[in-house]
């Protein structure tokens, strides 16, 4: 649990900036928030929307019927898959290692 020493005559919007303030600041990241709809930091969401779209497309004609049987393997790839604006796989970033899978591809299709 995080504590903050506050003063009394703090509104709950303020206590609940307060509290958001300092548990950026001990986990030492930043704090960036975005509008619905903009366009500026929309693009990154579209992007991997349609990435995923395309690997989903390209994917449906192997695996007819049910495709969001397939969802969790399209979703693998495209976290183990390299990504120019990080110059890793998004798993990397994350664990700080490749992943290590027992999928055959071959008997996935």
């Amino acid at each position: 649990a995080h504590f903050l020493p506050i003063r009394k005559d703090y509104s709950v919007s303020k206590l609940a900036e307060t509290f958001q303030q300092e548990i950026v600041r001990l986990h030492g990241t930043r704090l960036k928030f975005s509008t619905a709809f903009h366009p500026q930091i929309d693009g990154q969401t579209k992007r991997t929307i349609q990435t995923l779209e395309d690997m989903l497309r390209s994917c449906a004609f192997e695996w007819t019927g049910n495709w969001d049987d397939y969802i969790c393997l399209v979703e693998f790839a495209y976290n183990n898959s390299w990504h120019a604006s990080i110059k890793c796989a998004p798993f990397e970033m994350l664990y700080g290692r490749k992943c290590r899978a027992p999928i055959c591809w071959d008997q996935v299709g």
